[in-house]
């Protein structure tokens, strides 16, 4: 266990993915909040416009949610694992070019033994193989460690990617799993899950940023708020 966590560390000494990955989850977090929360003010405008019908079916909240945050999951993990593999391919090309080697990036053996001191001086990291070189793994290619920490950075990144607006949207209908028919108080508590789930996110960029929690806190409420007012005009 030792031994994957240091690994991970020099990965992240790397390719600093722990920072990327913060910013993924915040961003993508509220985004989902606010797509769900958008749905939910749909159906509440419904509730509070007809007095006769005081309930919907919480069916009708739970799978648009549902439907939603599991399409934020596969488009936040398959986009920015198609973006983040061709943001490195494109990195790869360009040092194999300005170093002089073929277009691909991915060598055989027989080149890192020739332009392992040029590796070297262009990542500035000390090239590990896999295992010792032999005769034997002369047509075998093999992987820097740059190489294995941008592929883990990038499989990090996608699931934090996707699975951030996942439950961006999933937590905050939990409240419509519990009951069958959804009221007006059903609602009040979605909503204010979502304002709990903003706080949290205020005080979490406050406390990696240094910076004035309360000031994170009403910036991204702002929002909240103004989510809410627009769309309950454009609606009612």
């Amino acid at each position: 266990m030792s031994k994957f966590k240091e690994k991970i560390r020099t990965y992240n000494d790397i390719t600093e993915f722990g920072s990327t990955a913060r910013r993924y989850f915040v961003n993508n977090f509220y985004d989902g909040a606010l797509t769900v929360l958008g749905i939910l003010l749909g159906f509440f405008v419904v509730v509070l416009k007809d007095p006769l019908q005081p309930t919907i079916q919480s069916t009708f909240i739970v799978l648009p949610g549902v439907g939603t945050s599991i399409s934020m999951l596969i488009s936040g993990i398959s986009g920015s694992y198609l973006s983040e593999k061709a943001e490195q391919k494109k990195s790869h090309t360009d040092l194999a070019k300005a170093m002089g080697l073929s277009d691909e990036f991915e060598t055989t053996t027989k080149d890192v033994k020739s332009k392992e001191a040029e590796l070297r001086k262009a990542m500035l990291k000390t090239v590990i193989l896999d295992k010792p070189l032999s005769p034997k793994d002369d047509d075998k290619k093999v992987k820097t460690i740059h190489e294995k920490a941008e592929s883990f950075a990038g499989l990090v990144v996608s699931v934090v990617n996707g699975g951030s607006p996942f439950l961006g949207g999933l937590i905050p209908i939990i409240p419509f799993f519990l009951v069958s028919e959804a009221t007006f108080m059903t609602f009040i508590y979605s909503f204010a899950i979502i304002f709990g789930c903003i706080i949290l996110l205020g005080i979490f960029l406050g406390r990696i940023s240094k910076e004035s929690m309360l000031k994170n806190i009403l910036q991204m409420l702002l929002a909240f708020t103004l989510t809410i007012v627009i769309i309950t005009a454009f609606l009612g």
